[in-house]
């Protein structure tokens, strides 16, 4: 079996950040930029974007940085804010000081300078880190205030990118995601495991998350070198929510090749369980007189078998 790496590294990360991305991955995110702008409401002013996971490793912090990025080299004003109070890491990625941040928003500051958070070199790229880290973060995340945050916040913006922690570990994710327009899911091929999947998309169907669709990501199994990054519209996996089974095989047949597959002996007991039955109905119907036959013929059919049980009585 083969060895998963649990985080990117270093130099991975150097390589898949905004202007560091290969051709090939500029324009998938750019075709998730698209994809976006399709999917979100026309008459939004400012739509707010979660992005997350099933666990932790698949590369949404990455993913949240490269979407904000395109989106503000599109001409609209964007801001990424580091949700994850608990393990942030746009602070790390992008080389910012995190001495101001999120959380200080969610304590009451109330002194906040727009222009502190903006990228250097570009004109409408704003990054907010987490802040210094909180002791009730999921609270803090569905609290009133962090809903007054995101509002007040939006009247300067285009767009707010939100990168949040992974549903199966904390609920934080799902307690903002009644403040955002949508939700992004991020996959990571050969990575994400088949029981983790299913219980993430059971945990945002419970919370009636407006999911967007699903950011496959490190895909090694796909065609050609514009594979690494796709974007798969969700409204068609949306739908079977309550049918994993489904939503997994079709996920397996774009090239998402799962850690945990499904166990072959269910499918054999399913057919063992099949041919029975059909056995059993054709030994009923031998058994069965046929309705065609008169009740004469029955009568001497009958006789006849008594007569022959008699015999062999005699012979014995």
């Amino acid at each position: 079996m083969k060895k998963k790496t649990n985080i990117f590294s270093v130099a991975e990360n150097k390589k898949t950040l905004h202007k560091n991305l290969e051709f090939t991955a500029v324009e998938q995110y750019k075709l998730l930029r698209t994809n976006l702008s399709f999917t979100l409401p026309e008459d939004e002013a400012c739509s707010i974007i979660g992005v997350t996971s099933a666990m932790r490793g698949e590369g949404k912090s990455t993913t949240a940085v490269n979407l904000s990025y395109v989106l503000a080299e599109s001409g609209k004003k964007v801001l990424l804010i580091d949700g994850d109070l608990r393990i942030p890491s746009i602070a790390k990625k992008m080389d910012i000081k995190n001495t101001f941040g999120l959380s200080d928003l969610l304590k009451g500051a109330t002194s906040v300078q727009m222009g502190d958070f903006k990228v250097p070199d570009y004109k409408n790229w704003y990054i907010m880190p987490s802040g210094a880290l909180p002791p009730n973060p999921s609270e803090l995340m569905g609290s009133s205030r962090m809903k007054n945050v995101l509002k007040t916040l939006s009247e300067n913006f285009d767009c707010i990118i939100l990168d949040l922690p992974p549903v199966n570990l904390v609920s934080d994710a799902l307690a903002v995601s009644k403040f955002i327009s949508g939700m992004i899911i991020v996959v990571r091929s050969d990575y994400t495991e088949k029981k983790e999947l299913e219980n993430c998309f059971r945990l945002l169907k419970l919370s009636d998350v407006n999911v967007l669709g699903c950011v496959i990501n490190d895909d090694k199994m796909g065609r050609g070198s514009y594979s690494k990054y796709r974007y798969r519209k969700y409204y068609k996996y949306y739908k079977s929510y309550g049918d994993n089974t489904k939503l997994l095989s079709e996920i397996t047949n774009n090239k998402i090749e799962l850690t945990e597959k499904t166990e072959a002996p269910v499918v054999e007991k399913a057919e063992e369980e099949i041919i029975t039955e059909a056995e059993t109905e054709k030994n009923v119907e031998a058994q069965t007189p046929d309705e065609n036959v008169s009740a004469e013929d029955q009568s001497e059919a009958a006789q006849e078998n008594t007569e022959s049980k008699k015999k062999s009585k005699n012979k014995k």
